[in-house]
């Protein structure tokens, strides 16, 4: 597999300032598959002051013009999605079927919606005496997550080239390969150098020192809720703009009218992918009480065909496998049902957790509280909708959910009371430009389309 021992800034490939590395390990047998650079704060300084020089040029460049460019790294992304599919499965795990449909596809539907975006925006716009322009905010500081490697890139990097910024990347460590790809991409679509740069490194070093770079002036960040706040508070005090995805607890809510089976099938479905391992996953299933022991033992059927090993990967490493099991183990203590899977290893070598269903689960419980971002549904009753409704709403977080009914209006009566960014409505299909970003404690700021084109802008009015 192909990889770097060097940091992608101002258009070429750099040593590190030091000689630290990282190990990539494949967490379907716990081999070491690669090494990349450990970036330090001197690398990142480098690569910020990289972008502050391209910057003037970068956001002087016509909207068009910038907007071919991103055709052609979506025409590099296209090309190699195979490559890219991959070295998302030897980093991630993921079964290769879905690494080519989501961890390849998406991207390059992502990336070509801002080419899209970046021809048709209103840049500059007349409201009564005055024009008000929408420039670009300046130097950006990308920090990502490893359990979507390559679509939480797109998601910040698109965006961002659109708007006339530049950008500064810190991958997540154990999925550092498939950013490294994507850096030879920009490359071979012909972005100035400067404009795009990538720094390797662990969160604590390179990641911090990009969040509290003074040359950086938006921070945009994917992860948990406690590194958010931390990065929220550093931004905080330098005056700085954040963007901030972060954790969920989303409520999947099927009421009485619904079509059962599908609505379980699905959202067993939704909790499965990508191993569980999906901040906006459906991971409350929420059942009229007359319906609930119906649905557990739809559940439990459906449940049975994501095998570890071919329809579930293995978690992104050892750390999250054992606090998952962890996860798992207190929710038994606290007096739910474990109906399928459990703690127990399912195979003998990799990072696998079974995929465990949860009934008996009552709202309070740790596991209908806290992210676990594992393959672990929990299943809850309610007695009516405004029990329903209660429940939802009940967590800290607020980034997505599902309404199912027998017709549309009803589910969308019921998802309008819900406190989160995201609803699907009786199983609504994916959809690059709508907005994506969270309610409460699920973060700050917009990603996908033009809500996310706008988090890379700032406004100027000329009054005449």
């Amino acid at each position: 597999m192909k990889q770097h021992d060097a940091m992608y800034i101002d258009g070429s490939w750099r040593p590190a300032a030091g000689s630290g590395t990282i190990d990539v390990v494949n967490p379907a047998d716990g081999e070491v598959i690669a090494a990349v650079p450990a970036g330090s704060a001197q690398d990142v300084d480098a690569a910020v002051r990289a972008a502050r020089a391209a910057l003037p040029a970068w956001a002087a460049t016509p909207p068009a013009e910038r907007a071919d460019l991103l055709t052609a790294l979506r025409d590099q992304l296209a090309a190699r999605a195979e490559e890219i599919a991959e070295t998302v499965t030897a980093e991630l795990g993921s079964p290769l079927a879905f690494s080519a449909a989501v961890h390849a596809g998406v991207p390059v539907a992502v990336c070509g919606s801002y080419a899209e975006l970046a021809r048709s925006y209103a840049f500059e716009e007349k409201i009564g005496n005055s024009t008000v322009l929408h420039e670009p905010v300046g130097v950006v500081g990308a920090i990502t997550p490893w359990n979507y490697p390559l679509h939480q890139v797109v998601a910040k990097v698109a965006p961002a080239l659109a708007a006339g910024c530049t950008i500064v990347l810190k991958p997540a460590e154990d999925t550092p390969l498939v950013a490294q790809l994507f850096a030879e991409c920009v490359d071979a679509a012909g972005i100035p150098a400067g404009v795009f740069n990538l720094v390797t490194g662990l969160g604590p070093v390179a990641g911090q020192a990009l969040a509290e770079h003074e040359g950086v002036d938006l921070v945009s960040f994917t992860g948990s809720t406690a590194v958010g706040r931390k990065i929220g508070a550093a931004a905080g005090a330098a005056v700085k703009r954040v963007a901030l995805e972060l954790g969920g607890k989303s409520a999947n809510v099927i009421l009485p009218s619904a079509d059962l089976a599908k609505a379980v099938g699905v959202g067993v479905a939704n909790v499965m992918a990508n191993s569980g391992q999906t901040c906006s996953a459906w991971t409350r299933m929420l059942v009229h009480e007359d319906q609930y022991a119906e649905a557990v033992e739809l559940a439990v059927t459906a449940v049975a065909k994501y095998v570890p090993g071919e329809r579930v990967g293995p978690l992104v490493n050892a750390k999250q496998r054992d606090r998952v099991r962890g996860y798992i183990e207190q929710g038994i203590a606290q007096g739910a049902k474990v109906v399928a899977g459990g703690p127990e290893a399912p195979r003998e070598t990799g990072y696998y957790v079974a995929p465990t269903v949860f009934a008996d689960v009552t709202p309070e419980m740790t596991i209908a509280q806290e992210e676990i971002f594992g393959p672990v549904l929990s299943i809850l009753s309610y007695a009516d909708e405004e029990d329903a409704a209660r429940i939802a709403n009940g967590t800290v977080y607020g980034l997505a959910g599902a309404v199912w009914a027998g017709e549309a209006e009803e589910a969308v009566a019921f998802a309008r009371r819900l406190d989160t960014g995201q609803v699907d409505i009786n199983g609504g299909r994916f959809n690059p430009l709508a907005p994506f970003g969270g309610y409460k404690q699920s973060g700050v700021g917009r990603e996908l389309g033009p809500h996310g084109l706008t988090e890379y802008l700032q406004t100027k009015s000329l009054q005449f």
